[in-house]
C-alpha cells in the first residue's frame, strides 16, 4: 500500500485511463477524489473502489470546463484535506477529425476548452495544494501527436502541444518546491477516444487502460528518485516497459 494516507484526485474518472488510474491509486492506499461529468458512471466506480478497499472514494460529479467550479473544488479539498499529494489530469477530448480549415470554430472552442484551459483552471486551482504536500506529483496525460503531427488530428495534438508547453513551464515556476510534474504517453490503449479515431480498429487488440495502474502508482510515490528535473516525460509501452526522462 505505497499510497496510505494520500490524497490523489483524478479528472476523467468516470472511464478509461482516468477510471483505471483512479482505481489503481485506490487499490494502493490512497484516498481518491473522482472528478467526471456523467455520475453515474462515477457511482459505479466508487462501488468498485469499495468492494476493493473497504473505503469510498470522493464523487464530484463536475465539467471541469466550468473554471470556477475547479475554484470552488480547489476551496473545499483545502478545508476538508489541506494538500493534494497526487494529481491525475486524463479528461480529454479528441474533437473532430478533420482537416483544420474545415473545423467548424465552435468545435475548435470546445477542444481548447478542455485539452487546454481547463489544464490552466486545474494548476491555478490546485497548486496551492500540491505546494502543501511533502512531494506533490501531478501527472499530465499528453500523445505522441505532439512530436509527429498528422493530418485531422490537429485540434487534439494542436492543444495537447499547448498543454505539455504549459506544464513544462509551470514546473520550471515550481523548480525550489518539492512538486514534480509528470508528462505521460500512455500510447495505444482501449479507449473510447482511441475507438473514434480508429472506428474499424478490433479493440480486443489494443491495450486495455488497466495496464497503465502500475505505471501510474510508481509515478505518485513519493519515494520515485525522480531525476533531479522540473517535470519529466513518462513512455508506456507494451509489455509494461517504460522509459522515464527529463
Amino acid at each position: 500500500m505505497p499510497l496510505t494516507d494520500k490524497i490523489a484526485l483524478v479528472t476523467g474518472a468516470s472511464r478509461g485511463i482516468g477510471r483505471a488510474s483512479a482505481l489503481a491509486l485506490a487499490k494502493a492506499g490512497a484516498h481518491v477524489v473522482c472528478v467526471a461529468r456523467t455520475e453515474g458512471a462515477l457511482t459505479e466506480l466508487d462501488d468498485e473502489i469499495r468492494a476493493a478497499t473497504g473505503e469510498p472514494a470522493t464523487l464530484v460529479p463536475l465539467d471541469i470546463t466550468a473554471g470556477d467550479a475547479l475554484d470552488q473544488l480547489g476551496l473545499a479539498l483545502h478545508q476538508r484535506f489541506g494538500r493534494l499529494d497526487v494529481l491525475v489530469h486524463a479528461a480529454a477530448m479528441l474533437g473532430p477529425m478533420t482537416p483544420m480549415s474545415h473545423l467548424e470554430p465552435h468545435h475548435w472552442e470546445k477542444v481548447v476548452a478542455l485539452n487546454l484551459t481547463a489544464t490552466y483552471r486545474l494548476l491555478r486551482s490546485f497548486e496551492p495544494l500540491l505546494k502543501a504536500s511533502d512531494a506533490g506529483r501531478a501527472i499530465f496525460l499528453t500523445t505522441g501527436r505532439v512530436a509527429r503531427p498528422k493530418a485531422f488530428w490537429g485540434p487534439y495534438g494542436t492543444t495537447k502541444a499547448g498543454m505539455e508547453h504549459m506544464v513544462r513551464t509551470w514546473a520550471d515556476e515550481l523548480e525550489q518546491t518539492n512538486v514534480r510534474a509528470v508528462l505521460l504517453d500512455p500510447n495505444t490503449m482501449r479507449t473510447k477516444m482511441r475507438a473514434e479515431a480508429m472506428p474499424g480498429e478490433d479493440p480486443e487488440t489494443v491495450t486495455p487502460p488497466e495496464e497503465i495502474g502500475p505505471l501510474i502508482i510508481e509515478l505518485a510515490q513519493a519515494d520515485l528518485g525522480l531525476p533531479h528535473a522540473n517535470v519529466v516525460f513518462a513512455h508506456w509501452k507494451a509489455q509494461g516497459a517504460t522509459l522515464v526522462s527529463a
